[in-house]
């Protein structure tokens, strides 16, 4: 999301942004996330220019029912609409210069359409052959279950790192729906669990103390970035990520995403999908592959208390 939209871009060229997507597949990172949302398509257009050569070792996700009403200032609208839906594919496809993507989301819920409505257009485009897998975004048990008689959930896409733990049941859904435990529920039904903010829109990485967000970047008003809510956090957030990342000799953005691998320990799978803009930061990020997080690290970060502000 953030090559397209809703962050700082200043001085991003385009020729930058592939730059970082091709390097992250070339390096063996191809679970590659976007979404029709993502600057009205252009990030889809982006992922396509920079990727269509690299689709034989790409797995392509992307998500539709959630679009940009207005670009700037960014204002969203959610449409589950089985004939949207229908229309989404192709123009998505169109975009990515693909034939087929591997995994296609509803990114969330439209209350005024019946899930079972949307979920049962999302089926039909796997046996159009348009997507291979479907999931769903930012949803609770009792929405996957009603899913999942219609056809199987693939994926489940949740907001979780270690200021924001709500998927393991401790929690709430975006709309303010007790969420249950989403990630209990992937492992016992063979969905792949996707953590997305898993350094914490970069907070948890340590590098933005101190930081001003120019206008256009939506962490300006984000809550948990307001002064006070930073001050709060900088003292009992990120201290704890600190000393475990100088143990290990790894950066913090490491210790967060690897901390959100930790279900696929219970036999479950979890595939985070940290953002960058950045190559730099990019191999930090993929440091956390091979970080063995060990039982006095999880006790440490365990300890870390819950944030000030809430996430939006």
């Amino acid at each position: 999301m953030g090559l397209s939209w809703m962050l700082e871009r200043t001085g991003l060229t385009e020729r930058a942004k592939q730059d970082v997507l091709r390097a992250a597949v070339d390096s063996g990172m191809n679970f590659v996330d976007t979404a029709t949302l993502y600057g009205g398509g252009a990030n889809e257009e982006l992922v396509g220019a920079a990727l269509h050569d690299r689709y034989d070792r790409t797995f392509l996700c992307s998500k539709v029912g959630l679009r940009a009403e207005q670009l700037d200032p960014p204002k969203t609208e959610r449409c589950g609409d089985p004939d949207y839906i229908r229309q989404a594919i192709d123009d998505t496809l169109r975009r990515l210069r693909a034939e087929t993507i591997d995994l296609y989301y509803v990114h969330r819920i439209d209350s005024d359409v019946a899930l079972e409505d949307t979920w049962g257009a999302m089926a039909e485009l796997v046996q159009a052959g348009k997507v291979r897998s479907i999931g769903l975004s930012e949803v609770s048990v009792q929405q996957l279950e009603r899913a999942q008689t219609i056809h199987p959930v693939a994926a489940v896409q949740s907001e979780y790192s270690l200021w924001t733990r709500d998927p393991d049941g401790s929690g709430h859904t975006s709309d303010g729906d007790p969420a249950g435990d989403v990630i209990g529920w992937c492992r016992e039904h063979t969905a792949v669990f996707v953590p997305f903010s898993p350094v914490g829109r970069g907070y948890l990485s340590g590098a933005l103390a101190g930081r001003k967000f120019p206008e256009g970047d939506f962490r300006a008003e984000n809550p948990r970035f307001t002064d006070q809510a930073r001050s709060t956090n900088d003292d009992a957030v990120l201290p704890p990520i600190r000393a475990v990342a100088d143990k290990h000799g790894v950066p913090m953005a490491a210790v967060a995403i690897a901390w959100t691998m930790l279900p696929s320990l219970d036999g479950g799978v979890s595939l985070p999908i940290p953002g960058t803009s950045s190559l730099e930061h990019l191999a930090e990020n993929a440091q956390a592959a091979d970080l063995q997080l060990d039982t006095e690290d999880l006790e440490v970060l365990a300890a870390i208390p819950a944030a000030s502000g809430q996430r939006y």
